[in-house]
């Protein structure tokens, strides 16, 4: 009876236990499932997270982040070229004293702006009275012999006088007469009226005036100075034609025509300037192998000097509004281009790369050309493209790890 009743306790206990250890396999099984899945999703999670990278608002002030729509922009290629600023011949002067003498007096210096007709200098010399006095002489033999030059035609065409008188006054007063203008014209020629000498009035001093109006660019006299007749004493300069000649070479002169628009800067200016080319050389310069383009300077701003050295881009492209961005804005990565997107929701901001395809180089500034978005109300970041795309692989190798 015992041994019956131990065996049927025996039976009961197996049993027992192995209901117990079929449901401990069940319950493990299902958390491993569990687990795997949540894990699948945590990595799925992380690796949406490492698409993207957020910023607080400090770090984005931090950087100065700028965000804003894709803007239209003139984008077009160019020619690099380089020169100087450049006035026409008609625009310089150089001024001289005409004839042999000492300075007098200087009235101008290096800077000053002059109108034409303006007083430089007054010269004097012995040779300017001698010049006066002799037309004064002259002039007065000629009126003698213009009055017997009269009378003896008068009797040669009525067959009184003979024809050899005749000839050999004319031939006098046509000398005296030429003398007279040769005279008068180089007093012309220092600003002396001729008609004062002719009363009587002799000049002792002469003034220089300027031809042109301008400034005065070199004084190149002292006061008591003798000065030859080919003697350079003031250079002058007109700025207000002034315009920039520039050096196109060989490979790039077929891109230029007239009328295309030129972007330059010069160190006297604080912004960039623009020109428009109205001349296209046609010879080439020996050395460098390159053609002279003249370009009218649109808005004269800041100090604008002759000689002075200009660097800038000819746009030979056609004109064009595209979208565009500066180069900062853009991120190369795995041969792909690459811009951010930027939202903001309460005080954290969210940068997504956006691939796109790059058009024309412009002055820091190139065409993007989106693949899918939309261009419409997209707001998208204008620097540190490089950093953000940094930070997006940073993101994704912690996640990997």
């Amino acid at each position: 009876m015992n041994t019956i009743y131990t065996k049927y306790i025996c039976i009961v206990l197996l049993s027992i236990a192995a209901i117990a250890c079929n449901n401990n396999e069940e319950g493990h099984g299902h958390s491993h499932n569990e687990n795997a899945e949540s894990h699948d999703e945590m990595t799925e999670a992380n690796h949406e997270e490492g698409e993207v990278v957020h910023f607080s608002e400090e770090q984005f002030n931090a950087l100065s982040m700028k965000v804003d729509t894709l803007p239209l922009r003139n984008v077009s290629s160019f020619v690099e070229t380089n020169g100087q600023l450049e006035v026409p011949p008609q625009n310089e002067a150089t001024v001289t004293a005409v004839i042999g003498a000492n300075i007098n007096s200087i009235k101008v210096i290096e800077g000053d702006h002059v109108k034409k007709g303006q007083v430089l200098a007054t010269v004097s010399h012995p040779d300017l009275i001698r010049l006066q006095t002799d037309y004064n002489s002259s002039w007065n033999e000629l009126q003698y012999l213009e009055q017997e030059y009269n009378r003896q035609k008068r009797l040669y065409e009525e067959e009184i006088g003979s024809g050899k008188e005749f000839q050999k006054t004319k031939s006098e007063y046509n000398s005296k007469k030429a003398l007279v203008s040769g005279l008068e014209a180089q007093m012309k020629l220092l600003g002396i009226s001729p008609t004062q000498v002719q009363n009587g009035i002799i000049n002792e001093m002469v003034s220089i005036k300027t031809p042109i109006d301008g400034f005065i660019r070199l004084v190149e006299i002292k006061t008591g100075q003798y000065v030859s007749p080919q003697k350079e004493l003031f250079e002058i300069v007109n700025l207000e034609h002034i315009h920039a000649d520039f050096m196109v070479f060989e490979k790039d002169v077929a891109k230029i025509k007239e009328g295309q628009k030129i972007r330059f800067q010069v160190q006297s200016a604080d912004e960039e300037l623009e020109a428009t080319v109205y001349s296209v050389g046609k010879n080439f310069e020996e050395n460098p192998k390159a053609v002279h383009i003249h370009a009218e300077i649109e808005k004269k701003e800041g100090v604008l000097l002759p000689g002075m050295y200009v660097r800038g881009k000819i746009l030979t492209g056609t004109d064009s509004m595209v979208y565009a961005l500066p180069e900062s804005a853009i991120v190369n990565e795995g041969n792909k281009n690459y811009i951010f997107s930027a939202t903001k929701q309460q005080d954290e901001w969210e940068f997504t790369p956006i691939e796109i395809i790059e058009g024309t180089k412009s002055e820091q500034w190139t065409e993007v050309r989106l693949l899918q978005t939309s261009p419409s109300n997209l707001k998208v970041t204008w620097n540190n493209a490089y950093y953000l795309m940094a930070e997006m692989k940073k993101g994704e190798a912690e996640h990997e790890h």
